[in-house]
């Protein structure tokens, strides 16, 4: 059963470093790298950006143009204005498209990948034992828990397994994130001190202590 158990640890330090991350994060640096290799949506992604740039550079001038005292330059620049936008919105519903087909066909595979194997497997292996516990260790009611629901008494079973496994994984990965954000943290962050009372209302304080003073001593 070694290798179930290193397959079952494998796949919930996958699932928890996803989540960790987020799902849409690590997607968005897959499409990325993507749009860096000569591919066809790389070419449409460098494509869209030089019709951005035209567009924006042909609209800055067309702003910059009086369509009452240059009417034939302000037309013309209208014409290519809107050719560029044309163009531009029917290559950013290409993208949109492949973005779309690329996050479902990741998803897709995340499902086979981690989510399927996560209930298959524990189900599968439920009866067979990962490893067997020291005898005399623990008392009945924790072995029972522990080779829950189909694994001999005295053993660890596959669910059991990958519950202990989420958990600790989960645990090191939040220790690790505090650990690298007390790091990575400004060097010169210092607390919040509270700012000093002015010094006309310190007195206003202390002349109303002063004139309490008599009346307290009367009162005794």
């Amino acid at each position: 059963m070694a290798n179930i158990l290193v397959v079952i640890f494998a796949i919930e330090v996958l699932a928890q470093l996803i989540n960790a991350l987020g799902a849409a994060q690590i997607n968005d640096l897959i499409w990325t790298i993507l749009n860096h290799l000569p591919i066809a949506t790389s070419k449409a992604d460098a494509e869209q950006r030089q019709l951005q740039a035209e567009y924006v550079k042909v609209r800055q001038e067309m702003n910059a143009t009086s369509s009452q005292d240059e009417f034939a330059k302000w037309a013309k620049l209208r014409r290519r204005h809107d050719k560029l936008h044309s163009k531009l919105e029917a290559t950013k519903r290409e993208l949109e498209a492949s973005r779309s087909q690329f996050d479902n066909y990741l998803t897709a595979m995340r499902m086979l990948a981690i989510k399927v194997p996560q209930y298959v497997i524990p189900y599968w292996y439920g009866k067979e034992p990962m490893f067997w516990l020291p005898y005399g260790w623990f008392p009945y009611y924790a072995e029972w828990i522990i080779s829950f629901p189909r694994a001999p008494l005295g053993s660890v079973s596959a669910p059991s397994w990958q519950l202990a496994c989420s958990g600790v994984i989960a645990l090191v990965i939040e220790i690790a994130v505090l650990v690298a954000k007390r790091i990575l943290a400004p060097s010169g962050t210092k607390l919040a001190v509270p700012a000093a009372r002015p010094a006309k209302q310190q007195e206003q304080q202390q002349t109303a202590a002063l004139s309490d003073m008599p009346q307290a001593k009367k009162e005794l």
